[in-house]
């Protein structure tokens, strides 16, 4: 291999992101021709416009060229921008060629390894080699080295992805942590679900689309969807390790953090925002996250806690009617964290049975069906349903939780837009403010998928949208379902008999003499509740009223 030739790209490449520089600064050699090839430099640097200023409006401010020049520097620089993200990741796909090929060649000529000492000692060196030579710690440099390892070795499509630029070089961090404890099989698995479109049940968000923290929590759910030991193993053996850390820090600070069962966690969590949001006010100085911090403090203390509300908290746990039964081991869906145990789920069903309903569900892809209102107030049941619907802020990239965000009507109802869920988005207070005070605008939503938003540009961003997946219908109930009309996929020869009247099983009968759904099928049931304690919420209609 000639050294010289990874060298003269290298030269290359900063050259020419030497010259995009310059034409982004306005300061390149051939500003005139940089416009003529649709490059667009500054105003400024391409000086007035060569015309008689007889032709030009008599208006104040920049003249109508220049506003035109602006408005295509500005596009320039957001090309320039999402080109050079892809360009980041083709280069990190680079780095991970290259630190996949020093260590293997670093291996090569190393000594025979006689013991797992020697191991130890080479690795050792080998990371010592690479940290010196990029001026990074040896933690970061073990890093560089193992994620490599593992994306040429075991991540064929995440590495594709990288080397093409459709995804980030944190992407594809958060595919190797991820995977770490899954099998071949596993792995490949979820990186198909992100990044190969012709895969089953694909995401409706390629991996590319979406911020990294908002990637991390698609993959994790997914990966505890599909992790091949139970939910409730794993949960039991974590739940050990609950604890409560305490940890000085500078400034007479300290911080206190507690590791626990997610559903006391969020519990927590949405209790301190409510009695955050009710001790907001005009003479309130404290800011939201402040006050939360306040209240906490205060319960735990209980110095001042006569003085803090004590609200129920709501919770929205999604529950597939399966798991809900004990037949499947299927996660519940705990808003604003992600996947708990369907036993956490029953308990809390069980903890608050009074202040349960049920929403339908599609049974065909799991996800919930739409309910209509005719007025403008929108009720508390409808605000319930936005947060099934979205789960966070609609705002690309923003993972401001459901319980702090506010109804709103995407076509004003003053300019004839209705209360239905097609015309309702909950932005956070930040997004609810941008879409009111400039000119980004939501786009249209339906009664599944959340509103995106077209910026000023004229750009559409789109939202993203849940991962809806339909139940696993259980072995044993799949075979004493009464088959009808077997369809033309399945011999009638290999169907099981109907049953004999009266010898159905009794959770079978229930189901039968149940009001019909909206679908000839069992939904999954969306159970919505308070804390212990609260009073019940009003039933949702499980009509399509569209």
């Amino acid at each position: 291999m000639d050294n010289t030739v990874g060298a003269e790209i290298l030269e290359t490449i900063a050259a020419s992101a030497l010259q995009l520089a310059g034409v982004l600064r306005g300061t390149s050699a051939d500003p005139a021709a940089d416009l003529a090839a649709g490059s667009a430099a500054s105003p400024a640097a391409i000086g007035p416009p060569a015309t008689d200023p007889a032709d030009s409006p008599s208006v104040t401010g920049p003249s109508a060229r220049c506003g035109d020049l602006a408005r295509r520097q500005a596009e320039l620089c957001l090309t320039v921008l999402s080109g050079t993200v892809g360009m980041e990741a083709m280069f990190a796909a680079v780095k991970v060629h290259a630190a996949s090929g020093y260590d293997e060649a670093a291996q090569t000529i190393a000594a025979p390894i006689t013991s797992p000492q020697e191991q130890t000692a080479q690795d050792m060196g080998i990371v010592a080699e690479v940290a010196c030579a990029l001026t990074v710690s040896e933690r970061t440099g073990s890093a560089l080295l193992g994620e490599p390892h593992r994306l040429t070795t075991a991540l064929p499509l995440t590495l594709a992805a990288l080397e093409a630029g459709n995804i980030s070089w944190q992407h594809a961090r958060i595919v190797v942590d991820e995977t770490v404890n899954l099998d071949p099989t596993g792995a490949a698995a979820l990186e198909a679900h992100f990044l190969d479109p012709d895969a089953p049940n694909p995401a409706r968000n390629p991996a590319g689309e979406m911020v990294p923290s908002r990637f991390r929590h698609k993959a994790r759910t997914w990966r505890e969807r599909h992790h091949p030991d139970s939910i409730e193993k794993r949960h039991t053996r974590s739940a050990a390790d609950r604890r409560l850390e305490y940890s000085p820090d500078r400034d007479g600070m300290a911080w206190l953090s507690a590791y626990l069962p997610a559903d006391q966690a969020s519990g927590i969590w949405d209790r301190a925002t409510t009695a955050a949001r009710a001790l907001q006010g005009p003479t309130e100085s404290r800011t939201l996250t402040q006050l939360r911090a306040d209240s906490v403090a205060a319960w735990l203390l209980g110095g001042q806690a006569n003085l803090i509300p004590s609200p129920k908290a709501q919770v929205l746990v999604t529950v597939p009617v399966f798991a809900l039964m004990g037949l499947t081991d299927e996660p519940a869906m705990l808003d604003g964290y992600g996947p708990i145990p369907p036993s956490m789920a029953r308990q809390l069903i069980a903890d608050s049975a009074d202040s349960f309903h049920r929403v339908l569900t599609d049974p065909r892809d799991g996800a919930p069906l739409e309910i209509g209102r005719d007025s403008y107030r929108i009720p508390k049941a409808m605000r319930q349903w936005l947060r099934l619907r979205d789960g966070k802020c609609p705002f690309p990239g923003c993972s401001n939780q459901s319980l702090d965000n506010e109804a709103d009507h995407l076509l004003a109802w003053r300019q004839g837009g209705n209360t239905g869920i097609s015309n309702l988005g909950q932005p956070c207070p930040k997004h609810h403010r941008l879409k009111h005070t400039t000119p980004w605008k939501p786009s249209t939503a339906s009664s599944t998928d959340p509103p995106g938003w077209i910026s000023p540009t004229g750009r559409h961003y789109a939202s993203e949208h849940p991962d809806w997946e339909p139940p696993i219908w259980p072995n044993q109930v799949v075979n004493q379902l009464p088959h009808k009309e077997p369809g033309p996929a399945l011999p009638e020869s290999h169907l099981p008999a109907d049953p004999e009247p009266g010898s159905e099983p009794k959770w079978l009968r229930r189901l039968q003499e149940a009001e019909p759904a909206p679908f000839p099928s069992v939904p999954d049931f969306f159970w919505l509740t308070h804390q212990p304690g609260a009073g019940a919420a009003p039933p949702v209609p499980c009509a399509n009223t569209g």
